[in-house]
């Protein structure tokens, strides 16, 4: 039931012992008190009755939040123990029951409260705690300052136990709620970079087919074929789109976590630099540009699958740009290089690289400038991909004409 349900159910997350229990605490000292002692006895209990209601009791309760009720009953403690009007012996009783109810709200303020009152609420709180058996020895005739020190004492060390818990809660809270915001965080980007490179890429072509069946003159047999390609791309689509939902939606049945939305969008498989032909193949099957593959044989098993999947991806958001910005375009061609260097002539990377010959695209250039994480999910992504296996992203005009996209990656 909800705290803010109304009057009726406003402490219905009470703990169950711990009204009954105030309750008796708060009248045993009245009835048994002298009665010229009751009345600091009624104060006494009436105080030590609030600390323990309000320790047991779930915050916030409607406007009134954990550091407004803590800082409340710590004033109160506080203030009684400045102007408390009665024997020194009477404290004595409700010592133990205000004392540990004054220490778990430091524990639940130091654990949970947030906000601008929260510092002030808990060093009231803690002030409190510290505080409240000097009431007694402060005023008992065997007391004095050297037994105030040693209660002192006594009361700090419960005090920074639970203080320093609660505090430890607090922080592992904090890394946990960190954890779950990174990892939401990577589950978009995941996803993001998905769409981009599978679903996007399909789409463009999707697009320029249309475009290039409205040109007049279509043989029944090229718009057969045409129509085979459209949905060729349309069913990869759709399979990626499938996946990657799949993947966010349910976990794997063996406990573990579901699958990466990017490698789930690659039909369960990740790709490398073994399926560039294929990939190269139905670029240059779908659109007006021709494409070919210059691989090095060496180049095979050189990089680890990740380095090679982020290699496929380069491949792939470079032959997209090609779609998208070059359609004078009329070749575009993937090298597969194995580069060499030091003594002995030893291998230090493989570099894949897309050249086209449709001109300059300075808005392609553009997007390598733009500072990383500004929202890009391009060449900026790839770029970041890239740097986390320690390669490099290169993209810049050729010379008379045409535009290079290349990216270094160290062998492992």
């Amino acid at each position: 039931m909800s705290e803010r349900g109304g009057p009726a159910g406003r402490f219905a997350g009470l703990r169950r012992p711990a009204a009954p229990v105030a309750a008796l605490f708060a009248l045993l000292p009245v009835v048994l008190a002298h009665p010229g002692q009751r009345g600091a006895a009624l104060l006494l209990a009436v105080t030590a009755a609030v600390a323990a209601l309000v320790a047991a009791a779930p915050w916030p309760s409607r406007r009134v939040t954990l550091a407004g009720a803590a800082g409340g009953v710590a004033a109160l403690s506080l203030l009684l123990d400045l102007g408390y009007p009665g024997p020194y012996r009477l404290p004595a009783f409700w010592l133990p029951f205000e004392w540990t109810a004054l220490l778990v709200l430091a524990g639940r303020v130091a654990r949970r409260s947030r906000g601008r009152w929260a510092v002030a609420a808990g060093v009231l709180t803690v002030a409190a705690v510290l505080a409240v058996p000097l009431r007694w020895i402060l005023r008992s005739p065997q007391g004095g300052w050297s037994g105030a020190v040693a209660v002192l004492l006594l009361s700090l060390l419960p005090l920074t136990v639970v203080v320093g818990v609660a505090l430890y809660l607090r922080v592992q809270d904090v890394r946990r709620e960190r954890a779950v915001d990174r990892a939401r965080r990577e589950q978009r980007l995941e996803v993001a970079r998905g769409l981009h490179d599978f679903v996007a890429h399909e789409v463009t072509g999707i697009v320029l087919e249309a475009q290039a069946g409205q040109l007049p003159g279509q043989t029944p047999e090229e718009t057969a074929a045409l129509l085979r390609r459209l949905e060729e791309s349309g069913l990869r689509a759709l399979d990626s789109m499938d996946a990657m939902v799949g993947a966010l939606r349910e976990p794997r049945e063996d406990g573990g976590e579901s699958r990466s939305p990017v490698a789930a969008a690659g039909a369960t498989r990740v790709y490398g630099l073994a399926d560039l032909p294929e990939l190269v193949e139905r670029f240059g099957g779908t659109g007006p540009v021709r494409a070919r593959l210059e691989a090095a044989p060496e180049a095979a098993g050189l990089l680890s699958g990740e380095a090679e999947a982020a290699a496929y991806a380069a491949v792939l958001e470079a032959l997209t740009n090609v779609r998208r910005h070059a359609p004078g375009a009329a070749e575009a061609v993937v090298r597969v290089e194995v580069r060499t260097g030091g003594d002995g002539g030893a291998v230090r990377g493989v570099v894949v690289s897309v050249s086209d010959d449709g001109g300059s695209r300075s808005g392609v250039r553009g997007l390598l400038r733009r500072r990383p994480g500004s929202g890009g999910t391009g060449l900026v992504a790839l770029a970041e991909r890239l740097a986390a296996h320690g390669g490099t992203l290169e993209a810049g005009p050729l010379r008379p004409s045409g535009w290079r996209t290349g990216c270094e990656l160290p062998v492992r």
